[in-house]
């Protein structure tokens, strides 16, 4: 059995040209600026970056394209970026300022055959699908769009299934019920989708300590953990984090 080293992933949401933090999608604070954030993440050890224009999809505008532009000189770990991306010339553009992978989720809703024309014209390693997904009844989660204002009706695990055969090549999985909130991403959610895909999946939603990360991937059963305000705020340093998940047995780069 091969072992793949699991990777840690700080989240820059940012809205106005500025990374900022809320719980549950709402209450936003500022965590500063996203050049400088992504600069300080690249030497601290994080093994990628993602990078969501939280506003862009909700006010109908397109991804700050000169802002990933300012952060992919800066940094030298994959940047994954999502926001505001509607068709194939949103993604030509942004993986043309160097980024590595475009995170996609309303305007797949609305089109799924985006997954398939984004897979296929640039391959499915740069097209992540991201899934917002809030717990609607016991054993199920529809997923939200707009930064969790719409609820689609959509159950998540059949469009995590659906998405992985259309061609993405990763899923964002994200618990809009844990979301900011420090208490633990949910691992049910996760780790039920894992058994139906053959792709890569990032928990993200809900991490507030180191344990919660090691649950990511032995409850989970996720390949990679998302976080933002245990990183940006320092509540956590992210070698700290991989010396603990490698005492815990859990292979990560360090």
């Amino acid at each position: 059995m091969e072992y793949f080293a699991k990777r840690i992933i700080p989240c820059l949401d940012v809205d106005n040209g500025r990374v900022v933090k809320g719980v549950n999608f709402v209450g936003l604070r500022d965590a500063g600026d996203p050049v400088e954030v992504a600069k300080r993440y690249n030497i601290e050890g994080a093994d990628e970056i993602t990078f969501l224009d939280i506003g862009a999809t909700h006010e109908g505008r397109a991804t700050i394209v000169d802002v990933v532009k300012e952060v992919a000189k800066e940094v030298f770990i994959p940047l994954t970026v999502g926001g505001g991306i509607r068709e194939l010339n949103d993604i030509y553009k942004l993986l043309n300022v160097g980024c590595d992978k475009v995170s996609i989720n309303s305007a797949a809703i609305k089109r799924p055959d985006f997954i398939n024309e984004g897979a296929k014209r640039f391959g499915s390693q740069c097209i992540v699908v991201a899934i917002d997904a809030k717990k609607v009844s016991e054993d199920r989660w529809h997923i939200f769009t707009h930064g969790g204002r719409n609820d689609t009706g959509i159950d998540a695990l059949e469009w995590a299934k659906e998405s992985y055969e259309r061609g993405a090549g990763e899923l964002l999985i994200t618990s809009m019920d844990a979301d900011g909130t420090k208490a633990g991403f949910d691992n049910e959610l996760n780790s039920r989708i894992a058994e139906l895909v053959n792709i890569p999946i990032i928990a993200s939603g809900g991490a507030g300590t180191m344990e919660h990360m090691k649950e990511a991937f032995t409850k989970g059963n996720a390949d990679a953990a998302l976080a933002a305000s245990i990183f940006h705020f320092r509540e956590i340093d992210i070698m700290d984090l991989k010396h603990y998940l490698r005492n815990e047995n859990i292979p990560v780069r360090i």
